[in-house]
């Protein structure tokens, strides 16, 4: 089993209303902005990837009792996510409101201050919420927003002892900064660091991307992994390198592509029995054919709208198609 620990966020995608006439606003001349709101939130979108994928998936989220609490827990348990260790919240839920650009590509506003997803206490995450699992990810807002943060990381420093540890910062500079993100500590315990080329950018700007590989190495990450949009995503294991590339998809936008690579990656590596441990029976090929069903995963998952990626038998549709 993995297990996912981290926030469900409200993503809410907007449309103008040009003036006139509305339903419901007889003789309002006024615009406005049309809201549809999906289900979301980075660690939310990789556990909803991975049970979909087939890998039994426990998810650990503080879970609000209002109306998008109810749209994650359906939306989760209809994936075949564990909702189990869940906590029920009594704080609201954290609100996006995205802005995607030609590209598909998102810009959050985040509405988040004092909401379920960051107010998590020892109490809540003691280790016996994770069970069986062999594989425990996290990342994102949840391990760098105070007060949850450091009983987060006490929680994952625990697991390392026993689970295969991933991390995908998922750096959001609108809500925490370079310094919140800890990245060298946290390759102290983590097994697979997974991020973009926009989140290396932010966190180390003008450094190379083999060097940034080579600090994290050094400080104990054994896989990485800087995916890079069309370009596809490079392969770091313990310093040696290769390139996978990203299969051809009509982009209809990219929200949640990469938490369905990294639910991709770590779906591939469990199947192989390579999960609950150190990673210690890996190589490179391997870890690059895990990069390559990851690329597919997320390129489905670019070709719909909002995060909502790809069941297992849509994957098989999609590769017997080719």
């Amino acid at each position: 089993m993995i297990a996912v620990l981290g926030e469900c966020v409200a993503d809410g995608f907007t449309d103008r209303r040009p003036p006139g006439p509305h339903p419901g606003a007889a003789g309002d001349a006024a615009g406005g902005l049309a809201m549809r709101v999906l289900p979301g939130g980075g660690p939310a979108n990789t556990a909803v990837a991975l049970a979909r994928l087939g890998s039994p998936t426990r998810f650990l989220g503080r879970i609000s009792g209002d109306v998008f609490g109810e749209l994650f827990r359906g939306h989760l348990a209809a994936s075949g996510v564990d909702l189990s260790a869940c906590v029920e919240a009594e704080e609201p839920s954290t609100l996006a409101v995205a802005a995607l650009d030609a590209g598909g590509h998102a810009e959050y506003s985040f509405y988040a201050e004092g909401t379920a997803d960051w107010q998590w206490t020892p109490y809540e995450l003691d280790p016996a919420r994770l069970g069986p699992a062999g594989c425990l990810h996290t990342g994102s807002l949840a391990l760098v927003r105070p007060p949850g943060r450091t009983a987060i990381e006490e929680l994952v420093r625990s697991a390392a002892a026993h689970a295969t540890i991933s991390i995908d910062p998922n750096v959001r500079p609108t809500l925490a900064s370079r310094d919140d993100y800890h990245v060298t500590r946290w390759c102290e315990w983590t097994d697979i660091l997974k991020l973009s080329d926009d989140d290396l950018g932010f966190l180390l700007p003008d450094v190379p991307m083999e060097r940034a590989c080579d600090i994290w190495h050094a400080a104990g990450a054994r896989l990485i992994l800087i995916t890079r949009g069309a370009a596809g995503a490079l392969v770091s294991l313990d310093g040696e390198r290769a390139t996978v590339p990203a299969p051809k998809v009509e982009v209809v936008d990219t929200v949640g592509a990469g938490d369905s690579f990294t639910a991709g990656l770590l779906h591939h590596l469990g199947a192989k029995g390579l999960l609950g441990g150190r990673l210690d029976g890996l190589d490179l090929p391997t870890a690059m054919e895990a990069a390559a069903f990851a690329a597919q995963v997320s390129a489905l998952t670019c070709s719909v709208a909002g995060a909502n990626p790809p069941w297992a038998a849509q994957l098989a549709g999609s590769a017997a198609s080719r």
